[in-house]
């Protein structure tokens, strides 16, 4: 951020962000016009949405096809889309970065409910997706994770979502 501008690193403008605490996802999406989706919007999305077919991984049961992860990533982020997307044409919902979400951690209510929120507050928020840094199984669509909303990784980062508020 400079001069009340983002800007991308020189040579990875084509990369995800990074670094970025949940708080300055909050206001770069707010800059932007948009949000971070809430964990069920982030779910329905990775899953493919109602195209979908059940798969372990967003749009594969193979993670290498769809993910950057410990294992094929090199120590590092990739350009985004340079995986196969899943079937609603989205890239890296499974590995690259974990992403953040706009709720609070807290453990699934026992009952399902359709499009769950979490906490109003809460000390962690969720992130989810996997990373170049952890296992591919950290990259399952199903995988969730939490971290502290001032917590800032080069494996952390965002995605924006436009819409109404959740």
């Amino acid at each position: 951020y400079e001069e009340g501008t983002f800007k991308a690193v020189p040579g990875k403008a084509d990369h995800p962000v990074v670094e970025v605490t949940w708080n300055g996802a909050q206001a770069f999406c707010q800059w932007a016009g948009g949000r971070l989706p809430t964990e069920a919007e982030w779910e329905f999305a990775a899953r493919g949405g109602h195209k979908a077919n059940p798969t372990r991984y967003s749009g594969s049961n193979q993670v290498d096809s769809v993910a950057w992860y410990d294992r094929n990533a090199r120590g590092h982020t990739h350009p985004v889309g340079s995986k196969n997307p899943n079937e609603l044409g989205l890239y890296d919902m499974s590995g690259n970065v974990w992403e953040w979400c706009f709720d609070w951690y807290d453990e699934y209510p026992v009952r399902s409910r359709h499009n769950p929120t979490g906490p109003k507050k809460g000390e962690n928020v969720v992130v989810r997706g996997g990373s170049w840094l952890y296992y591919g199984s950290f990259c399952r669509v199903s995988n969730r994770g939490s971290s502290a909303p001032d917590y800032a990784f080069n494996n952390y980062g965002f995605r924006l979502v436009r819409g109404q508020e959740p």
